[in-house]
């Protein structure tokens, strides 16, 4: 009887371990297109004092586009185009950014998990975890999001951006 009982609670053991491992396989992949969906629209964030940064993302062919601008006391003193377009092969958005008077500079960025993503300069995609900088977002309701700033790993900067109505 304890040889049955004993027997019994290994079989049950591995079939939960089995069905436990075959959940895991069979997770549903992100729809990285549609979690990009979030940033549609306009945004406003105040940055430092009197300079608000205004920001626009309107959806452009497999991507977005956006535009944004800096105004400190009315005046434009940064401003920036993006594209940010997804790439099938790595499942993830690769975005260029020209930033008047700078050099193009080009970003990596995906949803993991649905309500926040990463970005990283694209030279640091093999190891996004030796990135001198990075961003993370959060997307803490549908009207707001907030930007994370990293340099080698530590915080330095904390953005809240509200969509505009």
């Amino acid at each position: 009887m304890k040889t049955f009982c004993f027997t019994t609670m290994i079989a049950v053991f591995l079939l939960l371990c089995s069905y436990g491992i075959q959940a895991q396989t069979n997770d549903t992949k992100l729809d990285q297109m549609e979690l990009m969906k979030q940033f549609l629209g306009s945004w406003k964030c105040d940055v430092a004092k009197d300079t608000i940064c205004y920001w626009d993302i309107k959806s452009f062919g497999t991507g977005v586009e956006g535009y944004f601008k800096y105004v400190t006391k009315g005046k434009i003193v940064t401003e920036g185009k993006e594209l940010w377009g997804y790439d099938k092969a790595t499942d993830k958005f690769i975005l260029s950014e020209m930033i008047k008077g700078v050099d193009i500079a080009f970003y990596v960025t995906w949803f993991s998990p649905k309500n926040k993503c990463v970005m990283f300069p694209y030279s640091g995609i093999s190891n996004s975890e030796r990135a001198t900088s990075k961003w993370e977002v959060e997307f803490t309701s549908p009207d707001v999001l907030v930007e994370t700033t990293f340099v080698n790993n530590n915080p330095v900067k904390i953005d809240k951006y509200t969509r505009v109505k």
